[in-house]
């Protein structure tokens, strides 16, 4: 096989911006909703449909509003390879943000979902799904913090790419819950509590199953990239006894370096 057939091609600066863009304009449809509904609780128009559990206690609400916008924007940067180079690089001081960010989305979330009161058109499945998908999306950001405290800075992404596939999945279920809406009327009005907390568990699953693809896409380029850093040694013949004076210099194997191409 031929050295071009294992060569990759490396991603041009706009292919890089392809996921940070994709997950920006995913994240748009919640923050949006959310800017309006904190500009409700703060006295403007109601422009969103009225929800008493949101203006009796709202200090929840809003602070699961802005930390997951923080959240999901300020973590779409995270992808981008550049930006995790050097000992004081972006990656590193957003993470300071985002770790404590990302534990108060899931906590907010989780304390609206256990002690307000249930709006309308959602039912107990949905309520079981919001906990335990809140409950994870807390471990695996606890588990990412114990990773890089250790310094598996793979183990650390790994958990960290899944906690912010289910702090983004708002968008996700905002978008598969559109075409619901359409058929809505076509819908028995006692299996409608049923069909939206199974479209929100399916948009939970997607966004974990497209992170867990992105994990083990990862695991499988950094084996390449340690092997194209590798050095490459040449072998240089060794004095015979009939050239008994050759320069030492001239038996010290030489090598070169490949830099590691950056992960797409």
């Amino acid at each position: 096989m031929s050295s071009s057939a294992n060569t990759r091609t490396p991603p041009t600066k706009s292919m890089r911006w392809l996921v940070p863009t994709g997950l920006i304009l995913l994240s748009l449809i919640p923050i949006i909703s959310g800017s309006l509904r904190v500009t409700e609780l703060a006295g403007g128009p109601e422009v969103l449909p009225h929800a008493e559990r949101f203006s009796v206690f709202p200090l929840p609400v809003i602070t699961h509003i802005v930390t997951a916008a923080l959240f999901s924007i300020l973590g779409a940067f995270q992808f981008l390879p550049g930006l995790r180079r050097g000992r004081r690089s972006w990656h590193m001081l957003a993470g300071r943000v985002l770790i404590p960010a990302g534990l108060l989305v899931a906590l907010s979330g989780l304390w609206m979902a256990a002690f307000s009161d249930l709006p309308a058109g959602d039912g107990p499945l949905l309520l079981v799904l919001r906990i335990v998908f809140g409950t994870y999306m807390v471990v695996s950001i606890v588990l990412g913090v114990r990773a890089i405290i250790g310094r598996r800075f793979a183990e650390h992404g790994a958990w960290m790419t899944r906690a912010y596939a289910l702090g983004v999945a708002a968008g996700t279920q905002a978008i598969l819950l559109i075409p619901v809406s359409i058929i809505a009327g076509s819908i028995p009005a006692s299996a409608h509590e049923v069909v939206r907390a199974l479209v929100m568990g399916l948009a939970w699953l997607v966004n974990l199953t497209v992170a867990e693809f992105a994990i083990r896409r990862r695991a499988r380029q950094t084996p390449r990239k340690r092997r194209a850093a590798a050095p490459v040694r040449t072998s240089v013949p060794r004095p015979s006894a009939s050239h008994p004076h050759t320069p030492k210099e001239h038996i010290v194997t030489s090598s070169h370096f490949t830099p590691a191409e950056d992960a797409s």
